[in-house]
């Protein structure tokens, strides 16, 4: 089963041809399960080229994100039973990306819609793009300073939280902070927030590296959300208090 046994030319007529049948075939699969095609169309045309290609090459349309290893219980032949059993019913989308959940692709929809919004100010968020956005376990700059703007409107309402060490927050941090709970004394700090675990919470350090760490442990805590600024207060666009 070698894939040098045969080359394929993606431009060739024989291609093109099993690319038409491999469409319907993925698009028979949709109707079948009640599936939709993920929103992002560069990867269904990468999933439909590589399951084209090994349909040309073994004769079966292999899930081309995995190696065909003539082990009839490893390789995965499109639609995999593990996607039919378990990654689309538990997480909405299938390993290779190209199926998944009427639910799954209209909030892939309504997050493309919401970052283009947020990264180019073309207007202001609505109450349920801002829960959305508030949903997300890693914020860029720009999407903090958004939810920043949207807290003072009074359209959510959540915890922001520096991790640094107390001469960082004196020297510089984000207007809008309302904790300060140090690493190096993180749990006895952190009694100031024990009441407040259903409230969301969105974390900063100066890089993102120590928000990331104490991320996870609020998550082990039982904080109900909890987001981290991926690249830390370096990263933030807006107003920043100092003294």
């Amino acid at each position: 089963m070698s894939e040098q046994i045969k080359k394929i030319d993606p431009e060739s007529s024989e291609f093109q041809e099993e690319l038409k049948k491999t469409i319907e075939f993925t698009d028979k699969v949709i109707k079948q399960f009640g599936w939709e095609y993920n929103p992002d169309p560069e990867i269904n045309k990468s999933i439909q080229f590589g399951l084209t290609r090994n349909k040309l090459i073994y004769g079966k349309r292999y899930c081309p994100c995995f190696f065909v290893t003539g082990n009839k219980k490893e390789d995965r032949i499109c639609p995999c039973k593990p996607a039919i059993e378990k990654e689309i019913p538990q997480e909405g989308l299938c390993h290779c990306g190209i199926f998944c959940t009427p639910e799954y692709a209209q909030k892939q929809k309504k997050e493309k819609i919401l970052e283009e919004v947020v990264h180019t100010h073309s207007r202001g968020l609505t109450k349920e793009e801002c829960e959305l956005l508030l949903s997300k376990d890693q914020l860029d700059g720009d999407e903090l300073e958004a939810l920043i703007e949207a807290r003072e409107l009074g359209m959510i309402d959540f915890n922001l939280v520096d991790v640094r060490e107390w001469m960082e927050y004196r020297a510089a941090r984000i207007k809008g902070t309302d904790y300060l709970v140090p690493t190096t004394t993180f749990y006895k700090a952190l009694e100031q927030l024990q009441d407040q675990k259903d409230k969301p919470i969105i974390l900063y350090c100066h890089v993102g590296s120590r928000s990331a760490y104490c991320q996870r442990v609020l998550k082990d805590l039982g904080f109900k959300q909890v987001g981290n600024l991926t690249y830390g207060i370096v990263s933030y666009p807006g107003e920043i208090e100092r003294g």
